[in-house]
């Protein structure tokens, strides 16, 4: 399953809009009834305002009505096990487990599985603010 993810990551880093780092970047995330929601990052001309390729899957998602996210995939072509920035780390952690597998990818598949625990082990939580 997880090699379909990274083609859908793959093929939005394809539609990334990233002009001026010539960085471009591609994220997908699955849901457990089978979903995938895929997104690129986003420059604009007020450097480094814009967005990542994490934050624009999660739009979508959001959009899309949601659910348990339970992969995620993200690749960059110039970067080998491109992760998650500190920033979408936080947003993806508000809308999955611990235990989500998270796919560190190259040009040609997924290189590395670590779940988002591993990735921000202590990331804010949302109930504290309730």
């Amino acid at each position: 399953m997880s090699h379909d993810l990274f083609e859908a990551a793959k093929a939005a880093m394809a539609k990334a809009y990233a002009p001026y780092s010539k960085f471009p970047v591609g994220a997908a995330l699955r849901t457990e009834d089978g979903r995938v929601f895929t997104g690129a990052n986003v420059e604009i001309a007020s450097y480094p305002e814009g967005w990542c390729a994490e934050t624009t899957a999660l739009g979508h998602y959001i959009m899309g009505g949601g659910g348990k996210i339970t992969e995620i995939a993200v690749v960059a072509e110039r970067t080998a096990k491109c992760s998650p920035c500190g920033g979408c780390r936080q947003r993806l952690a508000e809308f999955c487990q611990p235990e989500t597998k998270l796919y560190l990818c190259d040009n040609s598949g997924v290189v590395e599985a670590v779940t988002m625990g591993e990735m921000l082990p202590y990331g804010f939580k949302g109930d504290v603010l309730k």
